[in-house]
Formats: structure tokens, sequence, C-alpha cells
């Protein structure tokens, strides 16, 4: 294991047991902060004190993560953290790219001010990673961003598919940040600086065009740092 788990916040869960999406979404940080490393194994019991649950829950959201690919269950090993194929990591990013062409055409919520005090903050983190690349720190940043954009998406089929695809894609991140370095700094404000014009407009068709247009740069990255491929 690497750093220190994210730990369960008692005032967002007050004093009721955490359900099962609640254990899922934390499981799923997990990986992605590399708190969970592939080859790691997830232990029931463990997670089940741990979130002061029984272990059905715990089994369920692991189930659910199972059916994203990044956990496997081994026979005889258990439940085991999976890095995603080539392939599975090219079906997700084509996915991303047509749903991020839905955000603002199916049932868009109405842009805050809160919305643009949340994309300039996160421009001031973004801006600190380009004097240093921290990759724990980039995804931390991009999973502020995506609970930004998620929260723009009224529809609430749209918001689940887009919150499983955006993990599966998260998994892959701390690998091309090591390679990438200032560059993926660089091009997360770039994204960032897009996006606060969008809200500032009132547009959140604007904001799904531009995370296609992100995402689509974000793919090249990862063929050009993780896959070795030359651009064409």
């Amino acid at each position: 294991m690497t750093a220190a788990k994210i730990q369960l916040t008692p005032p967002s869960w007050g004093e009721r047991k955490p359900g099962v999406e609640e254990i899922q979404d934390l499981i799923l940080k997990r990986i992605c902060f590399l708190e969970y490393t592939p080859g790691d194994r997830l232990k029931e019991a463990e997670l089940a004190q741990e979130f002061g649950v029984s272990r059905t829950p715990v089994r369920d959201a692991i189930s659910r993560i199972n059916h994203l690919g990044l956990v496997d269950t081994i026979n005889g090993v258990g439940n085991v953290v999976m890095e995603l194929s080539p392939e599975k990591i090219a079906h997700v990013y084509e996915m991303r790219l047509h749903l991020a062409s839905l955000i603002g055409a199916t049932a868009p919520c109405s842009v805050e001010d809160s919305h643009l005090d949340r994309v300039r903050d996160l421009q001031e983190q973004a801006r600190q990673l380009s004097n240093y690349v921290d990759s724990r720190q980039y995804v931390i940043v991009n999973d502020q961003l995506n609970t930004l954009i998620s929260d723009l998406i009224g529809n609430s089929v749209l918001r689940s598919f887009w919150t499983q695809a955006y993990y599966q894609a998260a998994s892959t991140w701390h690998r091309v940040v090591d390679s990438a370095g200032s560059e993926v700094a660089e091009a997360l404000l770039a994204e960032l600086i897009d996006l606060e014009m969008a809200l500032m407009e009132q547009d959140v068709m604007a904001v799904g065009y531009i995370q296609r247009i992100h995402i689509g740069y974000g793919y090249a990255r990862i063929r050009k740092f993780l896959f070795g491929e030359v651009p064409d």
C-alpha cells in the first residue's frame, strides 16, 4: 500500500452506516489515488470492520468494481486490484468521448456562483502543480474537477455512467503523470481556464464540448507516454 488511506468522514454520514454506493466510491478513490495498487488484495472482513458494516455491502461494492475491470476475484487468492489493459482503456476513452457530448443536452443543472468559485480554486491548485508535478495531487485535483462536472449533470443515468468511466480512466493517470511531467499540469490548467469561460457564460453545453476536447487530448497522452505510440 502507498500513503495513508482516505479516512471516512463522519460529518457526511453522521451516525448511519455507509451504503454500498458510498463504499464503492471510497474504494474507487483509493484505487485511483494508488492507495490500493495493482496486485493488492481487498479483504472483505477488514473493510467491513473499518466501515462498521457487515460483509454483504462490502461484497456488493467490490462486485460493482469488478464489473469495471478494476478488481478481479481470483480463486484461492480473493479480490485483487487490477490494471486495465490497453484495449480496455481504449474502450473507456471511446465511451467518455460519447458521454461528454451528452453533457448539457440531457437535463443540465443551472450554473451557480459556487461552481465558478470551485473552478477558480482548482485553477490555483493546477498552477501549483506546474511548479512541482505530484501524481497523487494531480489525481486529487482531477477528482475534484470530476465532482464539479458531475454536479452539472442533471440526468442521473448519465451521471452514473460518467462517474464509472471517470474512475476507470483515472486509474491510469499516475503512470502517465510520472512520464509526462509538467505537460499534464499545463493541460489541466488550460482545461480549467476553458471551463471557467463556459461557466461564466452559463453554457453547460459548452462544458460538455470542452470535456470532449480535453478527454481526447488526455487519451493522446496515454497513447504516447503509456503505450509508446508515435503521434500521427
